[in-house]
C-alpha cells in the first residue's frame, strides 16, 4: 500500500504528551515546527494532558512558576518544582495503566523520564515528546521558530487549533483499559494508546 503524499511543514504549539488529534494531524507532514515565541495561554495542552480513570477523564497538570494567568513568551515559562507533581503523575499514571496490556513493557524507562527535573516547560514538553516518539517509531524532524509571526506562509499552521474542550467527531478507536465500566474516552493523550496499543499504536491513529 503507498503512503498519501504528506504535506511538508506543520506549525503548532508545544504540547505535553500531545492528545491522538496532535499526531493524526502530524502524520501528515514531513516536518514539524514548534512556536516558542507565542505567548502561553491557559486553558490548552501545553501543560495538561488528559489521560483514562475508572470514571472517566483525569487531567495531568504542570504547576507553572507564575500560575497559568502569565503573560509569558512560551520559551520563558518555567516549571514550579517546589511540589512534587512527577511524584503525584507519576502514581496517577501507574495507577490508571497498570492494567493495560503494554504499560509494563514501557514502565521502567518510563519511570526514569518522570525522575529528572526541568525548570523549564517547553524542554519538559520535548523531553515527553522525544520519549514517545522514539516508542511509536516515530522519526519527524523538529524545528523551532525564531520570533512570533502571525502569518507564516508555506506551512499548514495549525496553532490554538488543538484545544481540551474540542473533541474530535470521529475520533480515533481501540480498546481502552476502563471502556465497559466508563465507556470509550475520546481526546486523551497519546499515552493511551501506546499503553493499550503498544507498537501498533501508530498504525492505529493512521488508520483512524
Amino acid at each position: 500500500m503507498t503512503e498519501n503524499k504528506k504535506e511538508g511543514t506543520l506549525l503548532i504549539e508545544s504540547q505535553f504528551f500531545p492528545p491522538i488529534d496532535f499526531y493524526k494531524t502530524l502524520i501528515k507532514h514531513d516536518i514539524l515546527q514548534i512556536e516558542k515565541y507565542e505567548h502561553y495561554q491557559k486553558l490548552s495542552f501545553r501543560n495538561r494532558c488528559y489521560v483514562a480513570g475508572p470514571n472517566g477523564r483525569m487531567i495531568l497538570s504542570v504547576p507553572l512558576a507564575r500560575g497559568k494567568n502569565q503573560r509569558t513568551v512560551m520559551k520563558d515559562v518555567r516549571i514550579s518544582n517546589e511540589e512534587k507533581w512527577q511524584s503525584l503523575h507519576w502514581k496517577t499514571l501507574v495507577s490508571a495503566y497498570r492494567r493495560s496490556p503494554w504499560f509494563e513493557y514501557y514502565e521502567a524507562d518510563f519511570e526514569g523520564l518522570f525522575q529528572k527535573q526541568y525548570d523549564f516547560l517547553l524542554d519538559w514538553n520535548m523531553a515527553c515528546f522525544e520519549w514517545i516518539n522514539s516508542k511509536l517509531g516515530l522519526s519527524v524532524p523538529v524545528t523551532f521558530t525564531e520570533s512570533y509571526q502571525k502569518d507564516v506562509p508555506g506551512v499548514t499552521d495549525a496553532r490554538g487549533t488543538i484545544l481540551p474542550n474540542v473533541i474530535s467527531a470521529e475520533p480515533t478507536r481501540y480498546t481502552q483499559v476502563f471502556q465497559e465500566r466508563a465507556g470509550f474516552i475520546p481526546g486523551l493523550s497519546i499515552l493511551d494508546p501506546l499503553f493499550c496499543e503498544g507498537k501498533q499504536a501508530l498504525s492505529v491513529i493512521k488508520e483512524g
